[in-house]
């Protein structure tokens, strides 16, 4: 790294000048997907580092938060990984769940620096529903009265309709959930379980609320060092922020000013991922969900790995180019591949594939065959490859 004297008109005199490859190394540090320390306390560890851990209905192998865990620790136990997110120690429950990227898992220490957005969402007075009068009061109620209850409990989620035609119940228990007066802390079958903050949320977390710009302070200087260097427009991608929200905060969030070779746009550093700028380590082979924080921002994947990735689950299927739920190849730091997959009883099945080149084939063999194991399948087939020779050798090598 060097110190250039150049300057942009849209951030400070950066400070370093990094490669491309000292940005994807450092992503991926950050990540959890490079080295040792990516794998230190376990899924619960990872929780921690990342900051986020986005939900979503779709199961194919797993669920996407699953799927989290398992591609930065490998065979991990699924209920390790449940307990991680939604269990409780000595003081009260690891996580709680609401809207950062998209509806997430979030470490608890967390709660309260998500205060702006619960005082914007009771600002504007709704969210996609209009609350109806009076059923908040009586929600809050019922959950005091009879304590954790899931929306079917409190009186049902739909009206019969289509799946957003909620409920009265539901509208207002989600409003509740958005401006932080009833809580989600675990997930019952999918469900959500709600209770109140002050019954299941350590206390210290329950005082005075951080003003916006400390909570905004807190989680840039977070996606930073989740990201381990990141654009202003990562950062605000990372929990959904406005740019201007980024930009108030910038200065104080400890983030270093960098200059990305190849980069457009200027871009900020965790001191700790500069420090470690030029290590080396051991890469995780592995199969990612694509609601991987480590892909979520389709924009910075393409700009960081080359790797230009849609999410296909809501395309027609005559439309689909690559499958219903495609999971990217992460191998020797690169995205390498993609796979959809599926179960046929203890087979797990590619239906569609895809390589880039003969070379990255025995990384495919490999991540396929530590998936099937993972999800109890002891056998590997391959339906449909790109390019077609590698069919065979693939599946040869996933089954060995």
């Amino acid at each position: 790294m060097t110190s250039p004297p150049a300057r942009t008109r849209s951030a400070p005199a950066p400070r370093y000048q990094l490669s491309a490859e000292q940005a994807r190394r450092m992503q991926l540090r950050a990540q959890g997907f490079l080295g040792a320390a990516g794998r230190a306390g376990g899924p619960a560890g990872v929780l921690r580092r990342l900051g986020a851990v986005q939900l979503d209905t779709i199961s194919v192998l797993a669920r996407s938060h699953e799927l989290v865990a398992y591609a930065r620790l490998g065979a991990v136990g699924r209920a390790a990984v449940e307990h991680a997110y939604w269990g409780s120690g000595g003081d009260g429950p690891h996580a709680f769940e609401y809207w950062s990227h998209a509806a997430c898992v979030l470490p608890v220490e967390e709660w309260p620096h998500f205060a702006f957005r619960r005082r914007a969402f009771r600002r504007r007075g709704w969210r996609w529903h209009k609350v109806p009068e009076r059923s908040g009061d009586q929600v809050l109620a019922k959950l005091r009265d009879e304590g954790p209850l899931t929306a079917t409990e409190l009186g049902g989620a739909k009206r019969g309709g289509p799946w957003w035609d909620w409920s009265d119940v539901k509208i207002a228990v989600e409003w509740l959930l958005d401006i932080g007066e009833v809580v989600c802390v675990r997930r019952d079958g999918w469900r959500r379980v709600y209770d109140l903050p002050e019954r299941v949320l350590p206390a210290r977390l329950l005082g005075p609320e951080p003003t916006d710009e400390e909570c905004l302070t807190r989680l840039v200087a977070a996606a930073g060092r989740g990201l381990g260097v990141a654009t202003r427009a990562d950062l605000a991608d990372y929990h959904r922020l406005k740019a201007v929200q980024v930009d108030g905060v910038l200065p104080g969030s400890g983030l270093v000013p960098v200059e990305v070779a190849g980069w457009q746009a200027p871009a900020w550093a965790h001191p700790d991922a500069l420090a470690e700028a030029d290590a080396r380590g051991r890469h995780r082979t592995t199969l990612l969900s694509p609601f991987d924080s480590l892909v979520w921002d389709r924009a910075r994947a393409e700009r960081v790995f080359g790797f230009v990735h849609r999410l296909e689950a809501y395309v027609p299927k005559e439309k689909r180019v690559h499958g219903y739920f495609t999971m990217p190849l992460l191998a020797g730091g690169r995205l390498v591949g993609r796979v959809d997959p599926a179960r046929d009883g203890r087979t797990l099945v590619a239906r569609q594939l895809s390589v880039h080149g003969a070379a990255n084939v025995p990384a495919m063999a490999s991540a396929l065959r530590e998936a099937a194991g993972w999800v109890g399948c002891d056998a590997v087939r391959v339906e449909r490859c790109d390019p077609p020779e590698a069919a065979a050798q693939l599946e040869k090598l996933a089954n060995e």
